[in-house]
């Protein structure tokens, strides 16, 4: 599983040419139109379990999870979008793809999708992964600027955040600013969808935030988790 949950999470790749939120993104193909530049000569090398875990051991509190998400994981957190309208979907934390994948089979070819990750060497794998999908544009960053990012891609609103990375263990001022970043980003009727490795522990955490927060568990996962599907932002995180 990427990141999420309690312990929860990109130099920044060329940026693309300016455009709308629900423009498509430039056609891969050489150095100045593809998205996804390799991140280094070699693609990562290893299964993504092992990727996954050697992150995880070294990076501590910024990895949320010693695993890949599973595939109900990632379709868990994408059921309920409206693929014939989402226009642009912003992941953080991808870790080694996963979702990123599962969005790939769903979304309209024209949606377009951000990924953030952090780690030079899962953001190589995703590079590597996703390097023939024009739709989706991989960047090696700091999730907690995920809203400069975009802005410097001219996206100023996306339909949806999905959040793998690991908020609890954020320092508060961290974690106030993504959310309200997120706020300032997501479109009307959009959402933030949070994963958990840790269901329910933090629902009160994310209630304090967001009027509406439903839990969706995913017992099918290593470890079982879930995901938080939150709307309606608090200007004022309640105390």
């Amino acid at each position: 599983m990427p990141s999420t949950a309690t312990p929860e999470p990109a130099a920044t790749s060329p940026a693309a040419p300016a455009a709308t939120p629900h423009a498509p993104p430039a056609p891969a193909g050489d150095a100045k139109t593809n998205p996804n530049p390799p991140a280094s000569a070699a693609a990562p090398k290893g299964p993504d379990w092992w990727l996954m875990m050697r992150a995880f051991l070294t990076q501590g509190k910024r990895v949320a999870s010693f695993a890949p998400s599973s595939r109900f994981m990632a379709r868990k957190i994408l059921d309920g979008i409206d693929w014939d309208k989402a226009g642009s979907i912003v992941e953080l934390g991808a870790g080694t793809g996963p979702i990123t994948a599962e969005m790939v089979k769903k979304a309209n070819p024209k949606t377009r999708l951000v990924v953030i990750e952090l780690d030079p060497i899962l953001c190589g794998r995703l590079r590597d992964r996703f390097r023939d999908t024009p739709n989706v544009e991989v960047i090696l960053g700091d999730a907690t600027k995920f809203g400069e990012l975009l802005a410097e891609r001219g996206i100023p609103k996306v339909d949806h955040v999905l959040s793998g990375l690991p908020l609890p263990s954020f320092p508060a001022a961290a974690r106030d600013a993504i959310l309200a970043t997120a706020a300032r980003t997501i479109a009307d009727g959009g959402t933030f969808r949070q994963l958990t490795v840790m269901p329910l522990i933090y629902y009160k955490m994310y209630m304090r935030y967001f009027e509406d927060v439903r839990f969706r568990f995913v017992p099918f996962n290593l470890p079982p988790g879930g995901v938080y599907v939150c709307r309606g932002f608090r200007a004022a995180p309640v105390k």
